[in-house]
């Protein structure tokens, strides 16, 4: 079974302004960096954020901390994260540290 980069991207509502609408975190995925890299930016862009996510920040911050996360904040209140990480998809199978059964025949 061939193993594969997938990438989640959760957003959570964070700081003071989120107790006043309380909102579960977002959480999609993708199997592409650059298609996730591009749909976040386009989505920050179309909802009139600014686009601090980009490609090469991303891309560094996966390969040192094994994650990229970004704040946004309004008139210095921090209303949402974007954390973007890694998951491995069809990780190899172990044996969950489960042993084997004994038979009867061993116990005597």
């Amino acid at each position: 079974m061939n193993q594969q980069t997938i990438y989640e991207v959760t957003i959570r509502y964070i700081g003071s302004l989120s107790e006043l609408r309380a909102r579960e975190p977002f959480v999609v995925y993708f199997s592409n960096l650059k298609k996730t890299v591009d749909n976040v930016a386009a989505q920050l862009a179309l909802n009139g954020w600014p686009a601090h996510v980009n490609y090469s920040a991303v891309y560094r911050s996966l390969q040192t901390r094994n994650k990229y996360w970004c704040d946004f904040e309004v008139a210095g209140h921090k209303v949402f994260r974007v954390l973007i990480t890694p998951k491995l998809l069809n990780p190899k199978l172990s044996t969950l540290g489960i042993d084997e059964m004994p038979t009867t025949s061993r116990l005597k």
